[in-house]
């Protein structure tokens, strides 16, 4: 139905998994061990040698060579002063070369298969309940064929030519995929035991383009303390993308922000990416957006068209105070589900078992594919569709005492938690109840938000022509 494999490609053939050694150290503990091993796997990694045991390639280029690479100027290696005092003198084949803990662990090409290798050597009591479970191998899937709805007006006609002229290819996915899958093997070396998710628009099925990518680094499945951990993480990962990456990565910078990440361009696919540590939440809703854009065939071009809209009159930005994406699609899900004739359901009421915050990420992949298409008997047009929106939220939706909830598929009163209390506009995260829509904090940003919806909606309902409200030729320029 879609792109499974980014769990991984697990290395270690099946009779690794029988190692009673390769644990994960309890909470107290695992942070300042995992950091610790991590710097030292970065100072020590003898590449060269990783490289002789499983080559890299990355389409027609390859990240790191053993020969003939602009890394190696005579006998010196040209970012040999980035490297620490005793990594100096080292050479490749060195007689005098101490093994160090990446080349223990680093299989030959033919063993990268099963379940993850351990994240450091520990001699503690393991904790049975906390050990991730083994890797399987998991195919490359297409997404799921769904017709697209028919166009008998003017303005559908015109929201399906934008999505399909601006909708995200399957070419464009298997692109970020092959980036995710190179990187993961890279930052493996820093830490063995981790995982890089491919998240948000680019595999929920509502990315465009040229949607950039965003990755998930799962180093352990519990939160992870933002301004510490994930910094000081982010900080190795940057560094080891500056100095041993730099074939193919360009650009990167590490964003030290409420919530840490680097940013990096991908020379070979030309994509921009976001990678992030352990949000959590971000794997599991991007497969429950990834199902309801699926369920019903009016879902992605009516998301399509609205983030589009919102973008051209300046309100889909987070970092300017205004909506972002995400909570721009969950207010299309919302008005999809509130209608007098809803066609989507609350999947997580439906199927709560496959959609529960506690389900394991290594089984989050498998619900969309036990979910099929939602019948609906409400039979309205793409272009129906996209005035009711912004009718909903121009005139209908109280902005000042009710909150969007995907989850509970209605309209649900403001909790009266601090997060919520003087806040405008309030969108339920549907599995950890935060505000998606927080950074509108400002009333003249708000005052704009409204005013938007309500010129739009008068206009479209007056001219029938999405051109009234978003210029087609400049949209489909800025695919």
């Amino acid at each position: 139905m879609f792109p499974n494999s980014i769990l991984g490609r697990p290395p270690f053939a099946p009779n690794h998994q029988q190692h009673n050694n390769f644990f994960t150290l309890s909470p107290a503990l695992y942070s300042h061990q995992q950091l610790i091993d991590a710097q030292f796997n970065f100072q020590n990694a003898d590449l060269s040698r990783a490289v002789s045991l499983q080559q890299l390639t990355y389409g027609n280029v390859s990240p790191i060579q053993t020969s003939a690479s602009p890394l190696f100027r005579g006998r010196k290696l040209s970012d040999e002063k980035n490297l620490p005092l005793e990594g100096k003198r080292q050479r490749f084949h060195s007689p005098h070369q101490e093994p160090t803990l990446i080349n223990q662990i680093v299989p030959l090409s033919g063993e990268r298969r099963y379940s993850m290798p351990p994240l450091f050597q520990t001699h503690y009591v393991p904790d049975v309940v906390r050990c991730a479970p083994p890797f399987r191998e998991i195919p490359f899937l297409e997404p799921r064929e769904i017709t697209l709805p028919e166009a008998k007006d003017k303005l559908s006609q015109q929201i399906l030519e934008l999505f399909e002229t601006c909708q995200q290819q399957i070419s464009d996915l298997k692109k970020k995929e092959l980036c995710r899958t190179q990187l993961q093997r890279e930052i493996q070396l820093l830490f063995p035991q981790s995982r890089l998710f491919l998240v948000g628009s680019s595999l929920n099925g509502f990315g465009t383009h040229t949607s950039d990518g965003d990755l998930c680094l799962v180093v352990k499945e519990e939160p992870v303390n933002q301004k510490t951990e994930a910094r000081h993480i982010l900080t190795l990962v940057h560094k080891h993308f500056c100095t041993r990456l730099s074939g193919y990565i360009e650009r990167p910078q590490l964003i030290r922000a409420k919530v840490p990440i680097v940013k990096f361009r991908d020379k070979v696919s030309c994509v921009e990416f976001d990678l992030n540590v352990n949000n959590i939440v971000g794997i599991r809703n991007t497969f429950l957006l990834r199902t309801y854009a699926y369920l019903e065939n009016r879902v992605r071009p009516l998301v399509l068209v609205i983030k589009k809209w919102a973008s051209h009159h300046q309100i889909n930005d987070a970092s300017r105070g205004t909506l972002n994406s995400y909570s721009l699609v969950l207010m299309v899900l919302h008005y999809l589900q509130t209608l007098p004739e809803p066609i989507l359901p609350s999947l997580q009421k439906i199927y709560p078992e496959s959609f529960s915050p506690a389900i394991q990420l290594h089984l989050v992949h498998q619900a969309p594919c036990n979910v099929p298409p939602y019948l609906s008997k409400n039979e309205s047009n793409l272009g129906d569709l996209l005035l009711g929106f912004l009718k909903y939220y121009a005139t209908e939706f109280d902005w000042n005492s009710q909150m969007i909830s995907v989850r509970e598929a209605k309209a649900i009163p403001r909790p009266d938690g601090i997060e919520w209390r003087n806040k405008y506009i309030c969108v339920e995260e549907p599995f950890d109840g935060t505000n998606t829509a927080r950074a509108v904090h400002e009333k003249q940003k708000f005052d704009m938000i409204k005013d938007q919806f309500l010129k739009s909606w008068h206009r479209l309902k007056n001219k029938r022509d999405l051109n009234s409200i978003l210029p087609l030729r400049t949209a489909i320029l800025k695919r």
